[in-house]
C-alpha cells in the first residue's frame, strides 16, 4: 500500500487464498455444535466459461481427476450452466463432517487447476451446503476474489433468512475469514448442490 492509499483511506483488497477453504470442516463442527447444521456432501465451483480448447481441455482434466476417485458417491462430477451463463462443477461426497475433507480436497482440486492454467480471473466463488434438522437450508460461500467466505441461506420464495446469515457469521468467525462487506453477500438463488 502506498502513501495515498494511507492518506485516501485506500486499502488492498484481500486476494485469494485457496488454503482458506481448509477451513471448512472446523467451520462445519463449529455450525453443528452451535446451530445444528451438518454438511449435505454436496460443493460446487462457480466460474465464468470462455469458449476455446484450452479452457475446455482444463474442464476435461479436472473431470478427469475428480471423477478418478472410486470413493466417490454417488454420480460423479457434474458440469451444468446456470441462466446467466456462469458454469458451475458440482461434486458429491458423503453427508456429514466425516465426508467434508473430501469434498474439499474437490474444491480446492478445482479451484487450482483452474488458477493454475492462467483462468483464475474466471473463477467466482465455491459453495459448500448445509441443512438442519428442520431442513433449513445453509451455504457457506467462499468469495475467490475476496479471499473471504459468507453464509447465504435460502428461503423458499428467492428470500433469505438473515437473522440465520448472521448468526452463522457469529459462530464461525473463529474458523473462516468473513466478509466483512454485506453488499458482498451475494445470493447464489438456485446454485446446484444447495
Amino acid at each position: 500500500m502506498g502513501f495515498w492509499d494511507v492518506v485516501f483511506g485506500r486499502s488492498k483488497p484481500v486476494g485469494p487464498d485457496l488454503d482458506q477453504l481448509f477451513g471448512l470442516p472446523s467451520a462445519a463442527i463449529t455450525l453443528q455444535a452451535s446451530a445444528g447444521f451438518t454438511p449435505t456432501g454436496a460443493g460446487s465451483v462457480c466460474f465464468a466459461s470462455i469458449e476455446g480448447g484450452a479452457f475446455t481441455q482444463v474442464q476435461e482434466e479436472v473431470r478427469a481427476l475428480l471423477d478418478a476417485d472410486s470413493e466417490r458417491p454417488g454420480p460423479p462430477v457434474e458440469f451444468s450452466r446456470d441462466d446467466y451463463g456462469y458454469s458451475w462443477l458440482l461434486s458429491h461426497r458423503t453427508p456429514g463432517t466425516d465426508g467434508l475433507p473430501a469434498l474439499v480436497g474437490d474444491l480446492h482440486a478445482v479451484n487450482s487447476a483452474l488458477q493454475d492454467s492462467g483462468f483464475g480471473p474466471q473463477l467466482l466463488c465455491s459453495l459448500v451446503a448445509f441443512r438442519d434438522a428442520e431442513e433449513r437450508r445453509l451455504a457457506l460461500v467462499y468469495l475467490y476474489k475476496r479471499g473471504a467466505f459468507y453464509p447465504f441461506a435460502p428461503l423458499p420464495g428467492n428470500k433469505r433468512d438473515n437473522p440465520l446469515e448472521l448468526q452463522v457469521r457469529a459462530a464461525v468467525a473463529d474458523d473462516l475469514r468473513i466478509e466483512q462487506d454485506l453488499s458482498r453477500w451475494f445470493p447464489l438463488w438456485g446454485a446446484p448442490g444447495q
